[in-house]
Formats: structure tokens, C-alpha cells, sequence
């Protein structure tokens, strides 16, 4: 079980860094030969990524939601995020490959992702009574005290 962290927390990144969310959606249940590979690409792919720590990933967390699955990710950088996506010797080349010959526009699965790139100092999280998650497992775990106490603060626009 996962260290739980009484109080409040932040975390503390210096440099910027990318949030990038990936997902698929199952939108033929019945579908199971068609959705079933879909869903167990992105293990390899993050297992690959989480043993080569210089590709860029500095931390994922896994979502469910209704007909899908998503993970959240935090990037060291877009280049190296975009290095990885068409790194020819790494699993997501031929993943992507197979997706769009098996799948292509048939409709019966979705994919998506969306990419932001956050600049120095423009975030703000907090993490109350939780264990270290999301960006707060991949920068640096601070107890939230003096210019951290306000989210206006934490993102730097105190006035």
C-alpha cells in the first residue's frame, strides 16, 4: 500500500515540463477483438519508458472511466516526448502501426491524447492526506508553509 502523507502537500518542478493524456474508448462493447488489443499496448510502451528513464517520462498514473482508459503523464520535455513517438525501435512505432490496420476509421475504437506544455512557475496542485500521485510523484513532494499556504501563491500570483 501506497505511503499516505497526513497534511498538506505541493509539488515543486524547477523547469518546465509536459502533461500529456492518452486514452482510448471503446465504442463497440461487443467488439472484444478489436478494443481488447488496443488496451493492452500502452503497458509495454510504459513499462519501456519507465526502464529507460532518459526517453523523458518522469512519472504516470492510470484512469478508468465509462468505456475507456486513459493515463496521465508528465514529460521532462515535448521534444523528448515527440523523440519517443517516433523512436523507430520503441514499442509505440509499431503499436500505432497496428492500430491503424486493424482499426483504422471503423469506428469501433477511439483514440486520443491531448499535450500541454507548462512553462516554469504557470501550475499549482495540492495534495491533502494522499499518498504522492500525479505530478506530485513525479517533482518534488513539498509540505505546503509560508508561499505555498494559497493557490494564488503556489502558481505565484499573489497579490
Amino acid at each position: 500500500m501506497s505511503t499516505i502523507f497526513p497534511g498538506r502537500f505541493s509539488a515543486k518542478f524547477d523547469g518546465s515540463f509536459v502533461v500529456f493524456i492518452i486514452g482510448m474508448r471503446i465504442n463497440h462493447l461487443l467488439q472484444f477483438s478489436k478494443w481488447i488489443p488496443v488496451a493492452k499496448a500502452m503497458p509495454p510502451m510504459i513499462a519501456e519508458l519507465k526502464k529507460h528513464p532518459e526517453m523523458g517520462l518522469l512519472h504516470v498514473e492510470q484512469m478508468f472511466y465509462w468505456r475507456g482508459v486513459a493515463t496521465l503523464q508528465y514529460w521532462r520535455s515535448f521534444d523528448l516526448l515527440h523523440a519517443y513517438a517516433h523512436m523507430r525501435e520503441a514499442y509505440h512505432l509499431p503499436a500505432w502501426a497496428e492500430f491503424n490496420r486493424r482499426i483504422g476509421g471503423n469506428g469501433s475504437v477511439g483514440i486520443w491524447h491531448e499535450t500541454y506544455l507548462v512553462e516554469r512557475g504557470n501550475y499549482e496542485c495540492i495534495y491533502v492526506n494522499m499518498p504522492r500521485f500525479g505530478f506530485g510523484a513525479a517533482a518534488d513532494h513539498v509540505p505546503v508553509s509560508g508561499r505555498l499556504e494559497s493557490a494564488r501563491q503556489r502558481v505565484g500570483k499573489a497579490e
